[in-house]
């Protein structure tokens, strides 16, 4: 898979054959191929073809202008994108009461869905209190809950004004978390699994049945789910940057230029980071 696959740029050239863009338009690359003929694809789940060809090369580029503002948001779109996806498949509807797990872009993102979709309220879970503080200061999190120093399952429901969650946006994958997930649920609620795991976890399997939970399986996006996404970054800010709702920008907490590429992913692997962006060449 190759690197980057997060990205947006100014079309430069165009085939003969092309009418959804023109020269000097700005795009977000959806930057995953499926064969059309399998039966994924044919069934609506192209995120799921065996066959699809998935990386940083323009294969496949979404025929919309980027929303309104700088092309760093359109490097925003795909991960966007997951959480529009994430969010469809637990139905978050009005009133619906969301704990997102982790706070890095993806679940920062997903929150944001979330809230656009409806539900009332959201609390964000990490371990770290600047990530926290940054979901708070964007506008997606009405609560907030350090796992690490804040204590168990009890302890989280207090931080939450006592409200016990419908929906679970998992989007850590590690196991701590996932087990926290099916405590706090209210019976009948919905989880969905975004983040991956390093392997085999355990599960409270016992709690999750007599709970009558139910558990989706979260993997990239579907169909419809990446225009949405620029749809909500395209409606976000079309009154301009200081009365979007949501302060979609500052997730961008670091910026390398091209030539710095390497040192952008050893920084990335620090932890320090919610959202790098590395410039094209100059």
């Amino acid at each position: 898979m190759v690197l980057g696959h997060e990205s947006s740029g100014v079309v430069s050239s165009i085939g003969d054959a092309v009418t959804s863009v023109k020269v000097g338009d700005r795009v977000a690359i959806e930057p995953g191929v499926p064969s059309r003929l399998s039966d994924e694809y044919k069934g609506g789940k192209y995120n799921l073809c065996p066959h699809m060809v998935f990386a940083a090369t323009p294969n496949s580029v979404e025929g919309e202008p980027n929303p309104p503002g700088t092309l760093e948001l359109g490097a925003l779109v795909e991960p966007l994108t997951v959480g529009v996806h994430a969010a469809k498949l637990a139905s978050i509807r009005f009133r619906d009461i969301v704990v997102v797990f982790g706070a890095g872009p993806v679940g920062l993102l997903a929150a944001s869905v979330a809230k656009l979709f409806g539900a009332s309220e959201i609390l964000i879970v990490d371990i770290a209190d600047d990530k926290l503080q940054l979901a708070q200061k964007i506008g997606v999190a009405d609560f907030i809950f350090n796992s690490k120093t804040g204590g168990g399952a009890s302890d989280l429901i207090k931080a939450f004004n006592g409200k016990v969650p419908t929906v679970v946006l998992e989007c850590t994958g590690a196991p701590p978390c996932i087990k926290l997930a099916v405590e706090i649920l209210k019976p009948g609620g919905r989880m969905v699994q975004i983040g991956n795991a390093g392997g085999d976890v355990q599960f409270p399997i016992t709690e999750f049945a007599t709970k009558e939970l139910t558990l989706f399986g979260s993997f990239r996006y579907g169909f419809e789910d990446y225009k949405t996404a620029v749809a909500i970054l395209d409606e976000n800010y079309k009154n301009g940057k200081e009365h979007a709702p949501v302060d979609y920008e500052s997730l961008i907490t670091h910026r390398y230029k091209f030539k710095d590429a390497v040192a952008a992913y050893d920084f990335v692997k620090t932890g320090g980071a919610v959202k790098c962006i590395i410039d094209g060449p100059e």
